[in-house]
């Protein structure tokens, strides 16, 4: 993996903090645009949640569920999370931010694991790869040959901590909430 690479890997979330800070900062949320974006957010949550249920990382490639879809399930939960957050703040700056954020850092961490799959699983991967679009989803789920029936499995959603991106986001929900009641006074 090259040196860029790496730091982008390393790094996505914990330049997230210092931009949350900032799209905190430049919000002005209204109820009206912490609802919209908590409701957006939910949906982003959801794919995420049903994607985390299939994922085996590192034991499998997991081609079955929402990744007969897509490849990139949970990152397209995460670009749903990010508008959603771009829209509870009602700033354009801040929605800005977090979609340049998402495009950087998700486009390089998206080609990064391609590569990492490729290798480790060879010709399968090539096959979904050909079959299964790498981030906007198919319209219907991709028909491998080769693939196992996998079913959504609430232990597997746990093992992959997806929790905390739940956390995350109703944290960031509550301080903008604190933000706009403070502010309206």
């Amino acid at each position: 993996m090259s040196a860029a690479g790496k730091f982008f890997v390393r790094w996505r979330v914990r330049l997230g903090y210092p931009l949350a800070i900032v799209v905190v900062f430049l919000s002005r949320p209204t109820p009206r645009s912490i609802l919209l974006g908590a409701l957006v957010g939910a949906a982003g949550l959801g794919m995420r949640a049903y994607a985390a249920g299939y994922l085996h990382k590192q034991e499998v490639l997991t081609v079955t569920g929402p990744y007969a879809y897509t490849r990139n399930p949970l990152y397209l939960g995460s670009a749903i999370l990010a508008l959603g957050a771009g829209i509870a703040t009602r700033s354009w700056i801040s929605a800005l931010l977090l979609i340049a954020y998402f495009a950087l850092f998700y486009s390089i961490v998206m080609q990064r694991e391609g590569n990492e799959l490729h290798v480790r699983y060879g010709a399968s991967f090539e096959e979904y790869a050909r079959i299964v679009p790498l981030f906007i989803p198919r319209l219907t789920a991709a028909k491998l040959p080769a693939a196992s029936a996998g079913a959504f499995s609430l232990a597997q959603y746990k093992k992959n901590h997806e929790w905390q991106a739940a956390a995350g986001f109703l944290f960031l929900i509550l301080v903008l909430l604190l933000r706009w009641h403070f502010s309206a006074q």
